[in-house]
């Protein structure tokens, strides 16, 4: 698969929110989005899914156009993890992971044997099989995060697109969803799009990355090129910096936040 935006443009009357959107991710990759609050991070994978329609610009999958492709073709192919929150629904977490199937079932048809044995491995991939009797009404934030991306993988995308998946987990929980994310793709060439606030997140998993700065602009590319000092603090108003450590023979890399740049001290000031 070749999941692609080609001058996306989208705004709210006078405030323009994206401008000339490019990107492009390929089997067997990931991209993160990366931008501060309110930035348009949400708006982007809305846009780019359908569920908000661009001012101008397309999505593609493989060179089509996406509005010329039908629902269940679309959803039977991409997997949207949305930011969790609590949930008033007393489905089981096995029943919700369940639902993941419904793009691969005809109408009115119920899941098969084989549908929930899909559903249980997925759960039990990303270590949540204990919570397969909970109701997701009973679950904490975390654990409904899990559950959601538990859903999105029973359904078999070819592209996975989460929002934030780790905002709301612990340490182990964040390390179980990357090493979950960059092992689907590396095992399984699914691609993968990840907005995140985190650039350390980006740089361990991350092949590509997509940074939304103010005014609607954005940089794309490799993200060792892009992921640096100089760009987080454009895009963060955050002087940051970025180190390399060894640990157990392997490179990784730190990103330090210092302090908030002098202009943005300004407005804050301004607006106080």
């Amino acid at each position: 698969m070749i999941f692609s935006v080609e001058n996306g443009c989208f705004g709210y009357k006078d405030r323009k929110i994206l401008e000339n959107i490019m990107f492009s991710v390929s089997s067997g990759q990931v991209m993160s989005v990366l931008g501060p609050n309110g930035i348009g991070k949400t708006t982007l994978l809305r846009c780019m899914m359908g569920f908000l329609k661009w001012d101008s610009g397309a999505t593609y999958i493989d060179g089509r156009a996406f509005n010329s492709m039908r629902y269940d073709e679309i959803w039977k192919r991409i997997a949207y993890v949305p930011q969790s929150k609590n949930t008033g629904l007393s489905y089981t977490a096995e029943e919700m992971v369940l639902m993941g199937r419904t793009a691969h079932l005809r109408a009115f048809a119920q899941p098969s044997a084989a549908d929930r044995d899909i559903a249980l491995q997925s759960m039990e991939h990303i270590g949540i099989l204990p919570l397969r009797d909970k109701k997701c009404n009973e679950l904490s934030g975390g654990e409904l995060q899990m559950v959601l991306i538990a859903r999105a993988i029973s359904a078999k995308p070819e592209l996975l697109v989460l929002d934030e998946p780790e905002s709301n987990l612990d340490f182990k929980n964040q390390i179980i969803v990357l090493e979950t994310i960059s092992n689907l793709s590396k095992n399984s060439g699914i691609a993968a799009i990840v907005n995140t606030h985190y650039p350390a997140h980006a740089l361990k998993i991350a092949d590509i990355s997509l940074i939304l700065t103010p005014g609607g602009k954005s940089l794309y590319g490799p993200t060792n090129e892009i992921v640096n000092e100089m760009n987080m603090c454009g895009a963060f108003d955050v002087r940051v910096l970025i180190r390399d450590f060894s640990f157990e023979n392997q490179i990784h890399k730190s990103v330090i936040p210092i302090s908030i740049t002098t202009a943005e001290k300004t407005r804050i000031g301004q607006n106080a």
